[in-house]
């Protein structure tokens, strides 16, 4: 890992402070619980992807631009929309089901939203209510056997190198099949427009006092893993994929 990698909780204090807004009024902007905003400000704990973008929806932001590593984007000389997916600048965020990479931060106001992602869940059980968020993605699995669950099909089970495209709004969850003890798979997100955010805030806005899911975030030397094989990283960065959850 390098000295420099984005966080979470660096992400929204610097929105925070951007606003000139204490942590209370972020706590009423947001829908985070005040003691649930204040621990992920100080890297403790960490949210799950649709409850990330539950809070951009109210804070009126791109997920994309919330994500974004303003120290490399100040750095960046734009001549055109281009980035290389890295693991060791990427924004780590790891749940209970899921460990992610929000890779390329470089860019903002980004319509797609790549995530390298480890699948931590061995069943929909476990796993627990399918995922529900505006947009749409696609699942590309790497490594090892996917299980799909979605609400309105089947179950399918995806081997290294298949591909799945979804409607994000319909709940849906990754989980590992059986007798497999890791797979790691690249997600896609597409943002959703400005009217379905609109249309989502109406609807989903958090409750006051309602807790968002929170997760650990680990930081720069507390992964058990560095990071996948360099075979199938370099495969995946020299095949145009880096260029959901």
């Amino acid at each position: 890992m390098t000295k420099h990698q984005p966080t979470l909780g660096v992400a929204l204090r610097r929105l925070r402070e951007e606003r000139g807004w204490t942590l209370k009024e972020m706590s009423h902007q947001s829908g985070i619980p005040f003691s649930t905003l204040a621990k992920i400000e100080h890297d403790r704990l960490s949210l799950t992807y649709d409850k990330i973008q539950a809070a951009c929806l109210r804070l009126k932001i791109s997920m994309a631009d919330l994500l974004i590593d303003v120290d490399a984007q100040q750095h960046t000389v734009v001549t055109g929309r281009r980035s290389i997916g890295r693991l060791d600048n990427a924004m780590r965020i790891r749940t209970e089901n899921y460990d992610y990479f929000y890779l390329c931060p470089d860019l903002s106001q980004k319509s797609m939203i790549p995530i390298f992602t480890r699948i931590q869940t061995k069943s929909l059980e476990d796993f627990g209510p399918l995922v529900h968020h505006p947009g749409e993605e696609c699942i590309f699995v790497l490594t090892g056997r996917v299980v799909v669950h979605t609400e309105m099909y089947a179950s399918v089970l995806l081997e290294p190198y298949e591909m799945l495209y979804i409607d994000s709004n319909m709940g849906h969850a990754y989980v590992l099949a059986e007798g497999c003890e890791e797979a790691e798979i690249l997600v896609v997100c597409y943002e959703a427009g400005e009217r379905v955010l609109h249309d989502f805030v109406q609807t989903h806005a958090l409750p006051s006092g309602d807790c968002p899911t929170s997760a650990e975030t680990l930081l720069p030397g507390q992964e058990k893993r560095d990071t996948p094989s360099k075979r199938i990283h370099k495969r995946v960065l020299g095949s145009g994929l880096i260029a959901k959850r």
